[in-house]
């Protein structure tokens, strides 16, 4: 068991050690100050800015900025929707694969665009080289830049400067941060063992003298930009399970460590471009706590194992099944926090077979969506809880509701409370509809209190962007593309558009000088109160669909 937390320990040192350094670097990025990378990248930034007709330094209106996301993000949708259903027709089809059906290539397209990439279907078996490295491996690219724009965006009103220029930000975003990082990452990983090859799969003769077919691919490069930029849609149907996406622990430990590297690091971003990095720095030390708090949970929970298969033993066994040998049960357990904190999605076991610690885990990290959160967004939603608490505490203690020298005023609530109320509408709206026609409509395979555990996950998965599934659940039908792809658009786009409604009017406002009744946010106390307000809200919200789902399956099985 020592042995366990110890792996978790390095991989948590080598996240405190990188994350702040990162941080720092991206606000020189979107602070206009120079970085080593201005002789490689400005040319081309250059190219792309004039051929595009793009104005650098050029502030969006909030209009022109929504607008700019929304509209790219539609085109981006639509061609990648088309390239699915004709992919027959198109290159690097070596295994003669057919179109899918309209409803999986349009929630697959929803998925992707929307930063998600929740899979209804197997890679290797439904979708070309071409499908999957030309049109979804681009917008992996192009999805999380623009919740990196976003993030940054948020940042600048919140700190009373413009929100800038989406299209300027989203290049950055690719060009500065998500390709240099993916480039040697993808050489990490071709030393590891992750094949990049664009040959079809290797035929070979079993020890019984039958034939088999090993799919492979161009692994490598689509699997370093899922990690990094929290996309989690897997080359394979079993994912960073897969011997070719995640072949031994070096490669399981950049992985894990790459997926929350960009999250982690943007809170240090803020307190740089705030000019508040005690701030920052306070903020990373909570949401740290929080989540090595869950890690915990989870991994005591699988160490523990199920105690009906312990009372056939005699003894505690941990909980393997669903896992990778190689990897150990400590080393999913991390993950599967890892990947539902920060809303990628990647799955290195299967979640279905998490014991209910896991299960409570897992789905308490994508309702609260802060730990690390979604790419950009995650940072965006921890200052929504920011500015909810000091809204909060201002009315209890009698101080000025303030925020960075700004006060917080009615449209600041209405707009933090639509960015927070939507997200569980998208989850338990559509969960209540499909329990209710259990036979028609849920496809469980787990009957029971882990059903509704299977299908609140899917939902809660849509909603937060994250992707990963307790799998088992039969979800390539029409009902479940169809309202996943509704959960998809409304925990994206919503939220989106009300966070930068939020940060231009943050930016408008006039700086009041602080006084004796101005409550301080960047204190220990008021952190930690913070967190409080996080934690309590998130019960009120979703703690009944918690205690009819994997609280109620843990009592079931004492």
């Amino acid at each position: 068991m020592w042995q366990g937390f110890v792996q978790i320990a390095l991989i948590l040192a080598i996240l405190v050690a990188t994350a702040p350094l990162l941080g720092r670097y991206m606000a020189r990025v979107f602070l206009g100050q120079s970085t080593w990378l201005d002789k490689i990248t400005r040319p081309v930034e250059s190219l792309i800015f004039a051929g595009s007709g793009i104005t650098e330094n050029r502030p969006m209106g909030v209009a022109q900025y929504i607008s700019a996301v929304l509209i790219s993000n539609l085109v981006m949708g639509v061609f990648v929707f088309l390239i699915l259903m004709l992919q027959g027709s198109l290159p690097l089809n070596l295994t003669a694969l057919a179109a899918p059906s309209w409803d999986l290539a349009l929630h697959t397209a929803i998925s992707f665009v929307t930063n998600t990439n929740q899979q209804h279907y197997s890679g290797e078996t439904t979708y070309t080289y071409f499908s999957q490295a030309g049109a979804l491996g681009f917008l992996m690219f192009t999805s999380a830049a623009t919740g990196i724009a976003v993030a940054i965006a948020f940042i600048r009103g919140l700190s009373g400067q413009a929100i800038g220029n989406f299209y300027q930000d989203l290049v950055l975003s690719i060009t500065r941060i998500l390709l240099p990082i993916s480039l040697v990452g993808a050489i990490l990983l071709l030393l590891a063992g992750v094949p990049e090859t664009l040959a079809g799969p290797a035929q070979v003769t079993t020890l019984e003298g039958a034939t088999q077919w090993i799919a492979r691919g161009p692994v490598a490069h689509f699997e370093i930009i899922k990690e990094l930029g929290e996309n989690g849609g897997g080359f394979f149907g079993v994912n960073s399970a897969h011997p070719f996406e995640n072949p031994n622990n070096f490669a399981n430990l950049l992985e894990t460590v790459i997926m929350m590297v960009i999250p982690a690091g943007l809170i240090i971003t803020y307190g740089t471009i705030a000019g508040n990095p005690k701030q920052g720095w306070l903020i990373f030390w909570m949401v740290f706590i929080l989540y090595v708090i869950l890690i915990t949970v989870a991994a005591v929970g699988e160490f523990h194992g199920n105690p009906l298969v312990n009372q056939i033993f005699g003894e505690t066994q941990p909980n393997l099944e669903g896992k990778e040998v190689r990897l150990g049960w400590v080393l999913t357990a991390l993950w599967a926090v890892s990947t539902t904190g920060t809303m990628c999605g990647a799955v290195n076991g299967m979640h279905d077979s998490l014991m209910p610690p896991g299960g409570f885990v897992t789905l308490s990290d994508m309702f609260l969506q802060i730990i690390w959160g979604g790419q950009g967004t995650g940072t965006a939603y921890l200052f929504v809880f920011l500015i909810l608490t000091v809204f909060l505490t201002g009315l209890m203690v009698g101080r000025t509701p303030e925020f960075l020298g700004r006060k917080i005023e009615k449209r600041e609530i209405v707009l933090a409370s639509l960015i927070l109320l939507i997200h569980p509408i998208a989850i338990l709206i559509p969960t209540a509809i499909t329990l209710a026609f259990p036979d028609t409509l849920a496809g469980i395979s787990n009957p029971g209190f882990h059903g509704i555990s299977q299908v609140a996950y899917e939902y809660a998965s849509a909603a937060a962007n994250n992707g990963s599934g307790f799998e088992g659940l039969a979800d390539n039908t029409l009902w479940w593309n169809l309202s996943a792809s509704f959960s998809l658009i409304a925990g994206r786009y919503v939220p989106i558009v009300a966070l930068i409604f939020l940060a231009d009017g943050m930016a408008r406002k006039q700086p009041v000088p602080e006084t004796s009744g101005t409550l301080h946010t960047d204190t220990t106390l008021f952190t930690g109160i913070t967190a409080g307000a996080i934690i309590i809200l998130g019960a009120l919200t979703f703690l009944p669909i918690l205690v009819l789902g994997p609280v109620a399956e843990a009592f079931n099985l004492v």
